[in-house]
């Protein structure tokens, strides 16, 4: 039984009735009579004694009277000597009286049974004969039902606000930082979501901070990227072009960097695209595609969504093909998946990703090994901006083997319309 509050309930429920049969139980075995007790019984010994035939009459006239007594009080009965031997029985057969006790009271037997020692030494056992043995069950019955009703809203008040603690615990880790339990009362579990709401808020302020540095370090690398920009135009065609080049390069890549670090910390922000609008994703890929004169094909499918974020997606996607694919051919397709979504895979005969790597080059600035063992250069942000768009737009991205070498990645994007 998995559900906390179902096992709460029902062992409340099992312990309060089996207490309750306990204690019937030893109150039926082990109850004491009081004075009264003691003179009813004496006095029904005494008055059975009166009617019975005597001990010296035939045994003949015993089972007769005692099938008549019987017969009109609806009774079963049994008859013994002092010795406890059977002198006369009628209607179904009783337990003999215990011969250790000395006066007359309720037996240990099935159903309400009596034994009277008469005033000769006799004794008499007498049970009703419309007795109900299961009576007891109805009894337990009603118990427990009383018991569960009052027990339910017990165990569900303690177990409901654990659940609710669960879904905001299971929020938080689906990423909602804002995510806050309400305390209820001042007991442990109130105790436990005021440990998870101080938790979750250093949680969204860590978060927060990080992300705030990582704009702010961005936006503050960019005016003395510009500075070297400009120092580096100033100088003279003739001055050492090579370096130049270099720093032009590098430049480049550093402003790339930093758009990527920018873009990242907008995605850390929000969960979905701010802007939605249809894009063309077959036309999107065949234009990024020219650039590093990859092979496009496909079906033109209209995705809703960012077409900046999109773009990105799509240019990060080829950018990694041209630089790990070693000069070989880039190959891209568009097509449609089922009724619910688009499936966009870009490959290249590079050397390829490890089985072992393909998801751990998702992470940000991951130190990948080809299939040689060796390290490679570092994949940067541009994968992990692929997977965080792709699941903006609601789909997925990830890396698969490639048919004889090189590396295939398949993003799917889901909220899309094929055009006529």
């Amino acid at each position: 039984m998995r559900r906390l509050y179902l096992q709460i309930y029902l062992a409340f429920v099992g312990i309060v009735v089996l207490f309750g049969i306990l204690l019937a139980s030893i109150v039926w075995y082990v109850r004491a009579y009081t004075p009264d007790d003691r003179r009813a019984f004496e006095g029904a010994a005494k008055l059975v004694g009166q009617i019975l035939p005597a001990s010296d009459r035939p045994t003949s006239e015993l089972q007769q009277e005692i099938e008549r007594f019987s017969e009109q009080f609806g009774v079963d009965l049994v008859v013994t000597d002092p010795d406890g031997k059977l002198l006369a029985a009628a209607g179904e057969p009783l337990p003999l009286p215990d011969l250790t006790r000395s006066e007359s009271g309720w037996m240990r037997a099935r159903g309400p049974t009596v034994a009277l020692r008469l005033p000769d030494g006799r004794w008499l056992v007498a049970r009703h004969q419309n007795r109900r043995p299961g009576r007891w069950l109805v009894v337990v019955a009603l118990l427990a039902i009383a018991i569960a009703i009052g027990v339910y809203p017990l165990a569900r008040r303690i177990t409901g606000r654990l659940e609710r603690l669960q879904t905001q615990v299971e929020q938080l880790g689906a990423g909602d930082l804002t995510a806050r339990v309400e305390v209820l009362g001042n007991d442990e579990v109130a105790n436990l979501a005021r440990s998870f709401n101080r938790t979750a808020d250093r949680i969204e302020n860590l978060v927060e901070a990080k992300r705030m540095m990582l704009a702010s370090a961005s936006h503050e690398l960019r005016t003395p990227l510009t500075r070297i920009r400009m120092a580096v135009e100033l100088l003279g065609d003739n001055d050492r072009p090579e370096l130049r080049q270099k720093i032009t390069e590098d430049i480049a890549d550093l402003d790339e960097l930093i758009d990527d670090l920018l873009l990242a910390s907008r995605l850390e922000k929000t969960e979905t695209p701010h802007r939605n609008e249809s894009v063309d994703l077959l036309a999107l890929v065949a234009e990024e595609g020219a650039r590093v004169d990859a092979n496009v094909s496909g079906a033109p499918i209209s995705i809703t969504g960012d077409a900046r974020m999109l773009r990105r997606l799509v240019r990060n996607l080829f950018e990694n093909a041209r630089h790990h694919g070693q000069g070989t051919s880039i190959e891209a397709t568009v097509e449609a998946s089922g009724t619910s979504g688009a499936t966009l895979v870009v490959g290249d005969g590079g050397p390829g990703v490890p089985e072992t790597e393909r998801e751990k080059i998702f992470e940000p600035f991951y130190q990948a090994r080809t299939t040689t063992g060796k390290k490679d250069v570092g994949v940067g942000l541009g994968l992990s901006l692929v997977r965080q768009i792709a699941e903006r737009h609601g789909g997925s991205a990830r890396c698969l083997p490639r048919d004889g070498e090189g590396a295939c990645f398949e993003v799917h994007l889901r909220d899309w319309q094929c055009t006529d």
